[in-house]
């Protein structure tokens, strides 16, 4: 995708920078962070020929990053949603600078960014320092999978580093872009994880026999949750036309891990519900400081660089994704358990062979990990700026954490798709439904039935390939 800035755009860019122009010109004129310092030091007053050296003094001393590097997949959203803040006319960026972000994100130069340094708060500060260091002709870029020094870049594609002007590299810095590229990802993810999660569970259910009853439509309908109807209907559709499923059963109920899955998959899916009409409202807001109107003759400084709002909901959705992966473990200890005529730990002649044994104990592993992860880091705040910025998001926290907890479902939801499966070989002649059974046959092309004990690490990643390829979107209707 390329980007380029609307007409309108542009105009309320240049409109914006001509006002900011205007109005430091005039005698006495004083505003936060354009011609004063910054944080606590906003009580002293620079002169109008160091605006230049205060801006880029900015950016450089607050590029103190540290621990593993943020993804190229994330730093592209942070790069799309700093223009797409930028964009709107309200953070006094000189159009150059923004074209040149625009320049990078089309040619897919990534700055390298390290997950540890921001608040969350006062702007995503240190993660947003290191975006903005490429313009300056510094610090390190990804480009072609490799990194290079920004300046090396700037060179081959013959362009001069950036001059920053007034109020730029705090319209750079301050923001929200760190938390919100996170939130973006992590969205996206929830969604192909929700579905995942409820294709395993149609396959579990057969795979352990379990009855359909509890997913019927008159249950729910009387206690509608959207999320629990929806993930009802989904287990319906999945199943139907199952043998298994219409096959009489003996057990009078089935474990919650089975039975409550409305309930539990419905929560967590209409918890992303509101996370994403949290994001789409961040994403699609302005979020430095501060805040010019050129129309209200007007500049603001106030506190939307704040992350609180994404702080609270990335720490619900690493909650809400957890629980997918809480659940699924349960499944996967059921279906390796021996019961309901299936072999101990899904393989032939166990005791020789250990068959899914460990797979379940990496599940566990894991599992245990997301618990950990998600205490809240929202309710947390630290002091910082000689005590100006007295509380803070820790959104930046939330937001890693939350990454993190998203890639442990994955891996989580794998190992139940590949136990399940296993399972559903001791059901026959019975088959499933011709959605699962066409599933089973194209997974089978790529992890073949586990007969006897092999290195179950290789099958975990060609089943985590297998769903990616997928891309959790085998349409449920």
């Amino acid at each position: 995708m390329q980007l380029k800035l609307s007409d309108e755009s542009t105009a309320a860019i240049k409109k914006c920078r001509d006002y900011l122009d205007k109005k430091t010109a005039e005698k006495d004129a004083t505003f936060y962070g354009i011609n004063t310092g910054f944080g606590s030091l906003c009580d002293i007053k620079i002169s109008a020929e160091d605006t230049e050296s205060l801006q880029r003094n900015l950016v450089v001393s607050h590029s103190t990053g540290l621990g593993d590097l943020v993804p190229t997949s994330v730093i592209q959203l942070m790069l799309l949603l700093k223009i797409q803040n930028l964009s709107y006319g309200h953070s006094g960026i000189a159009l150059k600078t923004i074209e040149r972000l625009i320049f990078q994100y089309n040619n897919k130069i990534y700055p390298v960014i390290y997950q540890l340094g921001s608040l969350g708060a006062s702007g995503d500060l240190a993660p947003l320092a290191h975006l903005s260091l490429p313009l300056l002709g510094e610090g390190k870029v990804w480009f072609k999978g490799e990194q290079h020094h920004s300046k090396d870049i700037l060179d081959q594609f013959s362009l001069q580093p950036i001059r920053l002007q007034s109020k730029e590299g705090l319209a750079l810095l301050n923001g929200t872009q760190f938390c919100s590229a996170y939130s973006v990802w992590a969205l996206l993810q929830a969604q192909q994880l929700n579905e995942q999660a409820d294709i395993n569970t149609a396959i579990a259910l057969d795979a352990f026999d379990c009855r359909i009853s509890p997913f019927d439509e008159k249950i729910h309908r009387v206690r509608p949750h959207a999320g629990q109807i929806k993930t009802a209907e989904n287990i319906r559709n999945i199943l139907a036309g199952s043998e298994i499923s219409n096959n009489k059963k003996t057990a009078v109920q089935d474990p919650y891990s089975f039975r409550c899955v409305p309930q539990v998959h419905g929560a967590s899916r209409d918890t992303i519900s509101y996370v994403r009409s949290v994001v789409e409202t961040e994403i699609n807001s302005v979020t430095d400081n501060p805040l010019i109107f050129p129309e209200e003759d007007a500049i603001l400084s106030g506190g939307n660089f704040h992350a609180q709002p994404l702080a609270l909901v990335l720490d619900f959705l690493a909650i809400a994704l957890s629980e997918f992966g809480s659940i699924s473990e349960k499944r996967i200890f059921k279906l390796i358990s021996g019961e309901r005529g299936l072999p101990a730990f899904l393989v032939d002649k166990p005791g020789l062979n250990s068959g899914l044994m460990i797979a379940q104990y990496t599940a566990a592993s894991i599992a245990s990990q997301n618990k950990q992860l998600c205490t809240p880091a929202s309710v947390d705040t630290i002091v910082s700026s000689n005590g100006q910025e007295d509380h803070v998001s820790m959104g930046a926290n939330a937001a890693t954490k939350t990454y993190r907890v998203t890639e442990n479902v994955e891996r989580i939801l794998a190992i139940e798709f590949m136990t399940a499966m296993q399972a559903l070989h001791y059901r026959r002649p019975l088959k499933s439904s011709p959605f699962v059974e066409n599933l089973h046959d194209e997974y089978r092309k790529v992890v073949p039935h586990l007969s006897e004990d092999r290195i179950l690490h290789d099958d975990l990643m060609a089943t985590i390939a297998f769903l990616r390829g997928r891309g959790f979107n085998t349409k449920i209707t």
